[in-house]
């Protein structure tokens, strides 16, 4: 009886989150995935990071044309730029619902600790971990850190199991791509 009380706050804050993050991909389906631009939109950045991987493969006897690359490359980026405006539309109705499913658990969860840390956190970390927790046991851990580690986890490996993740190729040139490594 004492090992169901003793993590029952934990095991409510992970399951709002498993279901949270359920609930946001299905508003995300409704909206983005199941359209047929996005589908389109997936398949073009597919077809044009093949590509580039061909020409830039070393197995690729001749020298790749720079015009060629350069146009499949700018091809990738606007296919991976119109992605991430689809994806844009959904984002303002998930961050209502996770607005309120945090309001919601923190008016539940104020002031109580809901897990133990194994460790000591460092500073910057212990400020997330004990917020809103009176006392100075830093292994306290608060309902905010729980949520916020479970959100990001499970809905990062959720997106992957459903296999709505976002292609490797549009995470690479999204609207901050890294710099082109060429020297002019």
């Amino acid at each position: 009886m004492a090992f169901s009380l003793k993590y029952a706050d934990a095991l409510a804050v992970v399951s709002i989150s498993f279901v949270t993050a359920l609930l946001c991909e299905a508003i995300s389906w409704l909206l983005i995935y199941r359209t047929s631009s996005y589908k389109s939109l997936r398949q073009s950045i597919d077809r044009a990071s093949k590509k580039l991987d061909s020409l830039k493969s070393p197995s690729n006897k001749s020298a790749p044309n720079s015009k060629k690359l350069d146009r499949v490359e700018t091809s990738l980026k606007e296919s991976s730029r119109d992605l991430s405006l689809a994806k844009f539309k959904s984002g303002g109705v998930v961050a209502g619902v996770l607005i309120v499913v945090f309001g919601l658990l923190n008016s539940m969860f104020e002031g109580k600790v809901v897990a133990k840390l194994p460790f000591e956190p460092i500073p910057l970390v212990r400020k997330m971990s004990h917020r809103g927790l009176p006392g100075t046991d830093w292994t306290d851990c608060s309902m905010v850190f729980l949520y916020m580690l479970c959100s990001i986890s499970i809905r990062t490996n959720l997106q992957k199991f459903l296999g709505f993740a976002p292609p490797r190729a549009a995470a690479s040139a999204g609207l901050f791509p890294m710099p082109d490594q060429k020297m002019t």
